[in-house]
């Protein structure tokens, strides 16, 4: 049985680097394969990959456009005084979307404290403010979070 440490590279398989720079004999003498003069024969010669031989470079170009977090979770807001016009004593996001207070299932509900609500609702959303979560319950309602 043959293990990984025997294995050798065979004969003639890895050839030694060309010396480059070493006299006329070696075939690659005196500018050692560079050409001659100019930035790209010198050492640590040669410019950047994104480098528009001195234009403005394109990131430079083009506007800058705002900035907007990736965690930031955008809530579509429901106010107090809207939960009237959901039918049934539960105002839950499917129920919200039938009366037409939010556009979306897939994005959060948080339900805001402006307005009035007269009858209990059992609310479920995703976020409450202070002052929504004191009304609904002060009219006789309940606060659940949903997830």
């Amino acid at each position: 049985m043959t293990h990984l440490e025997s294995v050798r590279v065979p004969e003639g398989a890895k050839r030694a680097s060309k010396r480059v720079g070493r006299g006329p004999g070696s075939g690659v003498g005196k500018t050692a394969g560079r050409g001659h003069k100019g930035q790209k024969s010198r050492a640590g010669g040669g410019t950047k990959a994104w480098f528009e031989g001195g234009q403005m470079p394109l990131q430079r170009r083009l506007p800058k456009r705002g900035f907007r977090p990736y965690r930031r979770v955008e809530y579509q807001v429901v106010n107090v005084g809207r939960l009237e016009r959901v039918e049934g004593d539960q105002a839950t996001p499917e129920s919200m979307k039938a009366a037409a207070l939010i556009s979306s299932l897939r994005r959060p509900v948080k339900i805001l404290g402006q307005g009035e609500i007269a009858r209990a609702l059992k609310v479920t959303a995703h976020a409450f403010s202070r002052t929504a979560r004191e009304k609904i319950e002060k009219a006789g309602g309940e606060v659940n979070e949903a997830e």
